[in-house]
């Protein structure tokens, strides 16, 4: 037996609710991190993911941003709401739960576009942050996932064309630098340790016919804490889910934790 996990930038629930509902009900993950739910606390739809058969916690935000972890056939357990180290922080990026004794935290982390800038900074304040806390995190010596949309290509091969985004916000040798430090505490990035030199994206844009195209990139990860890594026995994209009509522009990504 194995136990799925799965993250999906749904970029908009409500709006985008009947996609959700049907990769849900094909791909029956044990536990889905959800990102861009873009919409607040009072609109989360509960009721219609009860009636899929999972309990869920949310982190909202009207328009912008929000984070969801949701569990099959049980509740998740709360442990954190919004990521600590500054209490002025109003932006819904991290929501954080107990299930089946894993830790899961749910990350939307910043885009940080355009770069150089303030949203620049405030992305790298955040990575900082994040940094931190994850070190607590190992320090617990409890099974530990850093799930969802991290908003950056590690490396030339998580992206389709690495000339063109050198620049960028989600490519810039800050951002990488920073993924590789948080990786380095003692994380492993499960899709690369499973597949090391495949071309894997998760994420395509709407125009110029990026899917169709496979110009893509990855941006959605897990990092596994080390006892959590010495049981992964899958990973994979469930791209077909970005072709549906009125679809994402990610795909969701799981992983496979021998049970």
């Amino acid at each position: 037996m194995a136990v799925k996990i799965a993250t999906f930038n749904v970029n908009g629930i409500n709006g985008r609710l009947d996609v959700l509902l049907r990769w849900l009900k094909e791909a029956s993950p044990e536990v889905a991190c959800l990102q861009e739910l873009k919409t607040p606390d009072e609109k989360f739809p509960h009721r219609a993911l009860e009636k899929a058969g999972y309990g869920a916690i949310w982190h909202g935000q009207k328009s912008w941003n929000g984070v969801a972890i949701l569990a099959k056939g049980k509740e998740p357990v709360k442990t954190r709401r919004g990521l600590p180290g500054d209490p002025d922080d109003t932006q819904s990026r991290y929501i954080e739960a107990v299930i089946d004794g894993i830790i899961i935290g749910c990350i939307y982390l910043p885009n940080g576009n355009p770069a150089p800038g303030p949203k620049f900074d405030y992305k790298l304040r955040w990575f900082e942050r994040l940094k931190s806390y994850a070190a607590e995190l190992l320090e617990l010596n409890v099974p530990s996932a850093l799930i969802g949309d991290f908003n950056v290509m590690p490396t030339d091969i998580d992206v389709y064309a690495p000339e063109r985004w050198r620049d960028d916000a989600l490519f810039r040798p800050e951002v990488r630098a920073a993924y590789a430090d948080l990786v380095s505490q003692g994380w492993t990035d499960a899709i690369r340790h499973l597949y090391p030199d495949q071309r894997i994206y998760t994420f395509w844009k709407y125009f110029r016919n990026a899917f169709a195209r496979d110009a893509g990139l990855r941006i959605d990860h897990f990092l596994l804490s080390a006892s959590l890594a010495d049981d992964l026995v899958a990973a994979g994209v469930d791209k077909s889910v970005r072709s549906l009509p009125h679809a994402s522009d990610h795909a969701p990504v799981w992983i496979e934790i021998r049970d």
